[in-house]
């Protein structure tokens, strides 16, 4: 399979004027939303992209170097996915929703993606179960033919909400978490942060370190987030934060601050910096430069309280509330694209079934 050339799908209310995203019309309707599709450029989709309350880094344009849609096709075959994460991008930081945007956003992604071009279209909403957003999310997406996908296990975190003043956010730490940060401001530690690409590279050192002590598999590619930070305009780029004491490197933290939620995506301590509790004044930090660069919430970057019970305990220490993403939807634009995507996926599972059992039987052999 191959992946197809980036594509953007923006769409804004036009307010009798032209503007990114909007397709130029002879007196256009006042507030008639008018998408363009694969007419937007890497510039632009990144001046649009803080525009958007929903926005977040899984939909900039450097982000697996494509920009809303993924699209993959079965060569020699007229089938294939597209893929939307975390998207479409339809709450506008300057305006209350739209009630004629969201669902012509939705029109134009079934007929594009789904009617023109025949493909099965997945949607992963940056929308979650409690939000105000979501019944109208869902009975828009239900009109316009999307089901509930097949392969459903929405994402789990905790959301922490920095509206509140930093004094009340920190009463709300559990108190155990918070005796911890206080330890952490009386080691003596200090905090290095930017987006620099020296700060990055510092970054990947304690990480590999973390990697190679833990001995643990990860799908996280650090090289990739790398060249994300190297590729996104400065405005868009990941936070970087590391703790020293004494000049040595003891942890590092990257978050990220597009749209309305900051997103916390890598994390790395050494043994040393896990005994100065460096995380936590870390964590404490990048919650107050969130609060400070204009992000409502604090997305924890996912929990599984089964196959990782250590990290949800720290996690829940944050005083936020556990919340899960809206599920996947599915809408199908031949029986073809459904079967293909369906039949690599059974395949993908199966590998990665295979895979581990073949992990755990190389650890019961080292037992």
């Amino acid at each position: 399979m191959s992946l197809s050339r980036p594509s953007a799908l923006a769409s804004l209310p036009t307010s009798g004027r032209e503007g990114l995203g909007v397709t130029p019309a002879a007196k256009p309707a006042p507030l008639c939303p008018q998408p363009v599709i694969d007419q937007v450029s890497e510039g632009e989709w990144n001046q649009l992209l803080p525009q958007f309350a929903d926005a977040s880094i899984y939909q900039s344009w450097s982000y697996g170097a494509v920009s809303q849609f993924r699209v993959i096709r079965v060569p020699l075959l007229s089938s294939g996915i597209a893929y939307l994460r975390w998207g479409p991008l339809w709450r506008r930081c300057d305006a209350a929703p739209d009630s004629d945007l969201l669902p012509a956003l939705l029109k134009a992604i079934a007929d594009e993606y789904a009617r023109r071009r025949r493909l099965l279209v997945r949607i992963l909403p940056n929308v979650f179960r409690d939000d105000p957003s979501s019944p109208p999310f869902e009975a828009a997406c239900a009109r316009h033919g999307f089901q509930p996908g097949a392969f459903n296990a929405p994402y789990r975190t905790v959301r922490v909400d920095l509206a509140p003043a930093p004094e009340l956010i920190r009463k709300r730490l559990d108190q155990k978490w918070r005796n911890q940060l206080n330890a952490a401001e009386r080691n003596g530690l200090t905090i290095r942060e930017g987006t620099g690409d020296d700060l990055f590279a510092e970054f990947t050192a304690i990480y590999r370190e973390l990697l190679a002590r833990k001995q643990f598999e990860t799908t996280v590619n650090i090289d990739e987030f790398s060249r994300i930070q190297r590729a996104l305009p400065e405005p868009l780029k990941m936070r970087v934060l590391l703790c020293e004491k004494d000049g040595k490197l003891l942890a590092g933290l990257v978050g990220a601050g597009i749209g309305d939620t900051g997103v916390y995506l890598l994390g790395a301590t050494s043994s040393e910096g896990m005994k100065a509790k460096g995380s936590y004044l870390l964590q404490w930090r990048m919650m107050q430069w969130l609060r400070e660069h204009g992000c409502r919430w604090y997305d924890l970057g996912g929990i599984n309280p089964q196959r990782n019970p250590g990290v949800y305990h720290f996690k829940s220490g944050f005083g936020g509330q556990e919340v899960f993403q809206n599920s996947s939807l599915e809408l199908s634009g031949s029986p073809l694209s459904l079967s293909c995507v369906r039949a690599a996926e059974r395949m993908k599972s199966a590998l990665s079934s295979l895979k581990a059992a073949a992990r755990s039987g190389v650890l019961a052999s080292r037992d």
